[in-house]
């Protein structure tokens, strides 16, 4: 059945009026009459009881407004959520990252839901090596890498660069030094992530190249936990200083350079570089570009 001609049998069994439904949908009444006839030699039925005054409805013609209404409610409702997409009232943005990566996203989604604030944004936790597949297979609209990806697909913004660098508790006696050496860092109680990472294989190889050690005592599960055990004199960590500047500003840790561990990175944003994005990823990458331009 085509939808324009149960839209106007609605408005025909409504106005009770074959030449007032015509009125109100600017078509003539022959016109209306024509998809009123199409719709009950296609349905083998009659709709409309000729024989009686005011539109009366027969009983398919009951069964068949019902439905009728439905549809019609179900294609306003369609028609309005891609309207709510176009203006950003329902998109929803969907970004691969690892944790240490999240603090670099942060600008660009509180700028972005300053623009969009009906918007959604979701940051899943995907490992480094897996993300670029999944924005090629459209899982995720975005990526963020500290690496340069490979895939030819890809298209990538640089968002800023960050290092890596030791974060003590301010009461440690090495908080006062402007750097340390590799080796006097692998002597101090060390706290690690422990989910393996590249940063962290590059760390444990270049200690392996040097043939000393590293004194790694504590394995955490997540960046903000780290930096709490560091907080309270647990020991020091080697994290990227991005994701600890509200806590070195407040006095609550202190960073000190570790010259050879440094691994200084470019934070990327990557994107399919071909096919249609959504509106909601289409903004949040001009926020990025925004904001990847302060």
């Amino acid at each position: 059945m085509d939808l324009g001609e149960l839209q106007v049998f609605v408005t025909v069994a409504t106005e009770r009026s074959f030449s007032r439904a015509a009125a109100r949908l600017h078509r003539t009444q022959p016109a209306v009459s024509q998809a009123v006839k199409r719709l009950e030699d296609e349905l083998d039925e009659r709709l409309f009881d000729r024989s009686s005054k005011g539109g009366q409805l027969t009983e398919a013609g009951k069964i068949l407004l019902d439905y009728a209404q439905r549809l019609t409610r179900l294609k306003d409702e369609a028609a309005g959520a891609v309207r709510e997409l176009q203006d950003l009232r329902r998109g929803r943005v969907l970004i691969g990252a690892n944790e240490g990566a999240v603090h670099v996203l942060l600008p660009i989604v509180e700028r972005f839901r300053s623009e969009h604030p009906h918007a959604q944004v979701e940051v899943r936790r995907v490992h480094a090596r897996q993300i670029a597949r999944e924005v090629l297979s459209r899982s995720l609209d975005f990526g963020v890498f500290t690496f340069a990806p490979r895939e030819q697909g890809l298209q990538t913004l640089p968002l800023g660069e960050d290092e890596l660098v030791m974060l003590i508790s301010p009461e440690h006696p090495l908080a006062r030094r402007a750097q340390i050496t590799m080796e006097e860092f692998g002597r101090q109680t060390v706290i690690a992530h422990n989910e393996a990472s590249p940063a962290r294989e590059r760390v444990l190889r270049l200690y392996e190249q040097r043939h000393t050690s590293i004194n790694i005592q504590i394995g955490l599960p997540s960046l903000d936990g780290i930096k709490r055990a560091v907080e309270m004199g647990l020991g020091v960590a080697l994290l990227p200083q991005r994701c600890a500047l509200t806590e070195i500003a407040r006095g609550q840790l202190a960073a000190v350079k570790v010259p050879e561990l440094r691994l200084p990175r470019q934070v990327r944003l990557a994107y399919r570089r071909s096919g249609e994005m959504s509106h909601a990823a289409c903004a949040f990458l001009d926020a990025a570009r925004a904001e990847a331009a302060d």
